[in-house]
């Protein structure tokens, strides 16, 4: 008699325990890392794009070197930090990224403002052709960083609403993940100058 009593107390715990998140959890943390891979995945494009394009505007413009340098040291430095899913739970590491990626792009951006002032460089179509490549890397990254975001905040929530939190803390012990933020200097208009 205790013996069934016992079983059917397993399996009312077991039918329960379909309703504490568990699974959801675990599915929302995939989902955090899998977003977290496709932000790496872009930024990496970018990486792997740059030298070709530095190479172009070296051809063309070999009296801007120090914005052609500051785009190179930049693209250094991004690769220099090594990234792994364990920036997700690190505010201060997660940072150091966004700082290194935040350099990376002003130097782009003074890149661009070179190729504006020699018409001779927007004539030539190899780099029309890495420009528009690289203007849609840019974007990637962007939508990347907004679904990362996305998956993060599901995620949080997920882990501090009822009863996926007393799972969570009882079973799980899944640590909140840090989302993409603003750049100290984004609130601020950039200034374009020709």
């Amino acid at each position: 008699m205790k013996k069934n009593m016992y079983v059917l107390l397993g399996l009312i715990l077991v039918f329960n325990m379909s309703g504490c998140g568990y699974n959801s959890m675990q599915a929302g943390e995939e989902a955090v890392f899998a977003a977290w891979g496709d932000v790496e995945a872009t930024y990496q494009r970018r990486s792997d794009l740059i030298p070709n394009l530095v190479e172009v505007v070296k051809g063309y413009a070999t009296h801007e070197a120090e914005t052609l340098k500051a785009v190179t040291e930049a693209r250094a430095k991004v690769g220099s930090i090594q990234v792994s899913k364990d920036i997700l739970k690190n505010p201060e590491a997660m940072a150091k990224f966004q700082d290194a990626q935040g350099q990376l792009s002003g130097s782009l951006s003074r890149l661009m403002v070179v190729v504006e002032r020699y018409p001779d460089l927007k004539a030539n179509q190899n780099f029309m052709d890495l420009q528009n490549q690289l203007e849609g890397t840019e974007n990637r990254i962007n939508v990347s960083r907004v679904r990362y975001n996305k998956a993060v905040q599901d995620f949080n929530t997920s882990i501090r609403t009822f009863p996926n939190s007393l799972t969570n803390s009882l079973l799980l012990h899944l640590e909140r993940k840090e989302p993409f933020k603003a750049d100290e200097g984004a609130k601020i208009a950039p200034k374009v100058k020709f």
